[in-house]
């Protein structure tokens, strides 16, 4: 839920995310409804999909030696850090010796990972990071801290609502890892090119935050990945 004011942290107690928290202190009974939608729904979905994620963790490990799942850390609402889960598509340690950033034909990307990456499957996972509370169905996708550092003042708006699954940011870049594969420097073409237009669909989200227009956003994803 949305926190006092006086509660936030430091670094986002600034004039240009006291717009967007305006906004949100007015749809305080929308965001309780988001949150209920939310542990109903990962409840439901773990309960329906145990058996297809176990099939998919045995081929996981099957294809590639590692864990099952990638545990990255990531920032959520109010610059939260925490372990997002997701099932591995990569080999183990990828982000050791490569970007934190995925590019087209990446080739960290294992063979089940690149069928997984191509259906979103590798995603299902965070239906427990829902019900934990540290991120939502819709939301700014959770960055890694470094990437958060650079974010704008206005940025920081983003972090008044948990990481999401998917966000209309998710929807316009799916094609994110093409754009980046023939950049030089991956990094500092995602931070001065990338991140400022997803940033931009994700403050607009924010403005005009609606229970149901995450719904709409939700079936959108899932009409863009079928």
């Amino acid at each position: 839920m949305l926190r006092d004011w006086e509660k936030l942290p430091e670094f986002m107690k600034c004039d240009e995310v006291r717009v967007y928290y305006d906004i949100l202190s007015r749809k305080k009974g929308s965001l309780y409804a988001k949150r209920l939608f939310d542990i109903a729904a990962a409840a439901v979905l773990l309960v329906f999909l145990a058996l297809p994620m176990a099939v998919i963790a045995v081929m996981i490990r099957l294809d590639s030696p590692g864990p099952v799942f990638y545990r990255q850390e990531r920032v959520t609402a109010y610059g939260r850090k925490f372990r997002i889960h997701k099932f591995r598509t990569m080999v183990d340690h990828a982000d050791r010796i490569g970007s934190a950033v995925t590019v087209g034909g990446d080739s960290r990307i294992t063979k089940v990972g690149a069928k997984l990456r191509g259906c979103r499957l590798d995603e299902l996972p965070q239906l427990i990071d829902v019900l934990q509370g540290n991120m939502s169905f819709v939301g700014t996708r959770p960055e890694v801290p470094k990437y958060v550092r650079k974010y704008t003042k206005e940025m920081r708006a983003t972090l008044l609502l948990p990481a999401g699954i998917t966000s209309e940011a998710s929807i316009r870049y799916k094609d994110e890892a093409e754009l980046l594969e023939n950049a030089e420097d991956v990094d500092k073409v995602y931070v001065e090119q990338v991140l400022p237009g997803k940033m931009k669909c994700n403050l607009e989200a924010v403005r005009r935050y609606g229970f149901w227009r995450e719904v709409g956003t939700m079936l959108r994803t899932v009409w863009t990945v079928i």
